[in-house]
C-alpha cells in the first residue's frame, strides 16, 4: 500500500476515535464511528487476497448495520425526550437498541460472528488495530450511557460472551482466530461490570488492549499465523518465545501477572453487588480461555523437535528485539503491584 494513503487512513482512524470520544451529541458520535469504519476498510483489504476482501465486505456490512441502529436509537430517544445528549439516553427501547448496536460494533455475543472471520482475513497489524483501537469508541459510548442501560441484558451478554469466547476458541489452530475468541471473552468481562462500576470496564479495556497489543507485536515479530509455525519459532528467537509464554499467561489472568488485576477487581465488585453466582460463572468460564492460551504457550515454548510439522526450521537471528515489544511485555507482566492505587 502507498505510504501516503496509509498515513491518511491512520490519521482518519485517530480523527474518528477523537471525534467519538469527545462528543456530547449523538450525531457527532455517529460521524466519528463512520470515519473509523471507512478508514479501517482499506487496511483490512490491502493484501488483495480473496479472504481479505471477504473480511472487509463482512466488516463493512455489520458496521453499517450497527451505525444505522445507533442513529435509529438516538433519534427514537430524541423523539421521546427531546434530548440529543449522549448521557441523557433514558428511553428504555432506545437503550436496548443502542446496546444491540454497540454490541455489534464490539462483537459481543450474540453479534460475535464477525470478529473471527475478519481477523482471520486481515494481517497481524490490522488485527491489532481491530482488536484494540477500533473497540475504544464503542466502549466510551457504553461508558457514557452506562447509568441507563439494562442490567439483566448486559449481564446475560457478558456471561454468554465469556462462555462462547472460551468454548469456540478451544479447537482453533489459527492464531488470529484464537485471539478473536479471546477478545470476545474479555469483552464479556467488560460488559458484566459496566452497570455496577463503569471505571472498571475502562481499566479492563486498557489492560486488555495493552496485553493483546503485546501478543500481536510478538506474533508479528515471529511471523507466526498458525500453531504449526509457532512450533518452529523458538529456534528463531528463543528469548522472545519465553516472554511470549508469560504474556499469554497474563492475558489468561493468572495471579502474579497484570492480567489478574481486572479479573480480581471485577469478581470483588460483583460479590459486593450480591452477584456471587455470576462471579463464579465468569471465573469458571475463564478457565476455558486459560486452556487455549496454555496450548499456544505449549506450542511456542515447550515443544522441541523432532516433531512431525513439515515446516522449514528458522535460522536463529541476533536481531535485537523491538524496544516497543520490550516495554509492552514488561507492562503486561509486571503491573499487578499498582492494584492498591
Amino acid at each position: 500500500m502507498n505510504p501516503q494513503a496509509k498515513l491518511i487512513f491512520i490519521i482518519s482512524l485517530f480523527l474518528g476515535t477523537t471525534i467519538t470520544i469527545s462528543s456530547n451529541h449523538w450525531v457527532m458520535a455517529w460521524t466519528g464511528l463512520e470515519i473509523n469504519t471507512l478508514a479501517v476498510l482499506p487496511l483490512i483489504s490491502k493484501s488483495h487476497h480473496p479472504r481479505a476482501i471477504e473480511a472487509a465486505t463482512k466488516y463493512f456490512l455489520v458496521q453499517a448495520t450497527a451505525s444505522a441502529l445507533v442513529l435509529f436509537s438516538s433519534m427514537t430517544n430524541a423523539w421521546h425526550t427531546g434530548q440529543w445528549d449522549i448521557t441523557q439516553m433514558t428511553h428504555p427501547v432506545s437503550c436496548s437498541i443502542m446496546t444491540a448496536a454497540i454490541s455489534m460494533k464490539l462483537g459481543l455475543v450474540p453479534f460475535h460472528f464477525l470478529i473471527p472471520e475478519v481477523l482471520q482475513g486481515s494481517s497481524l497489524t490490522t488485527g491489532l488495530l481491530l482488536s484494540t483501537a477500533m473497540k475504544f469508541p464503542p466502549i466510551t459510548l457504553l461508558y457514557m450511557t452506562s447509568h441507563s442501560l439494562n442490567p439483566t441484558l448486559l449481564t446475560t451478554m457478558g456471561i454468554l460472551s465469556a462462555a462462547l469466547g472460551g468454548w469456540m476458541g478451544l479447537n482453533q489452530t489459527q492464531i488470529r482466530k484464537i485471539m478473536a475468541f479471546s477478545s470476545i471473552s474479555h469483552l464479556g468481562w467488560m460488559a458484566i461490570i459496566l452497570i455496577y462500576n463503569p471505571k472498571l470496564t475502562l481499566v479492563n479495556f486498557y489492560l486488555y488492549s495493552m496485553m493483546t497489543a503485546t501478543i500481536f507485536l510478538m506474533l508479528n515479530s515471529m511471523k507466526a499465523l498458525k500453531l504449526s509455525t509457532l512450533m518452529t519459532a523458538w529456534t528463531k528467537t528463543p528469548s522472545l518465545s519465553t516472554i511470549f509464554l508469560l504474556a499469554l499467561l497474563s492475558l489468561a489472568g493468572l495471579p502474579p501477572l497484570t492480567g489478574f488485576l481486572p479479573k480480581w477487581f471485577i469478581i470483588q465488585e460483583l460479590t459486593k453487588q450480591d452477584m456471587a453466582p455470576a462471579a463464579l460463572a465468569m471465573s469458571l468460564l475463564s478457565l476455558l480461555g486459560l486452556f487455549f492460551y496454555l496450548r499456544l504457550a505449549y506450542c511456542a515454548t515447550i515443544t522441541l523437535p523432532p516433531h512431525t510439522t513439515n515446516h522449514m526450521k528458522r535460522w536463529h537471528t541476533n536481531k535485537p528485539v523491538n524496544i516497543l515489544i520490550a516495554i509492552m511485555t514488561t507492562l503486561s507482566i509486571m503491573l499487578l503491584p499498582i492494584s492498591p492505587m
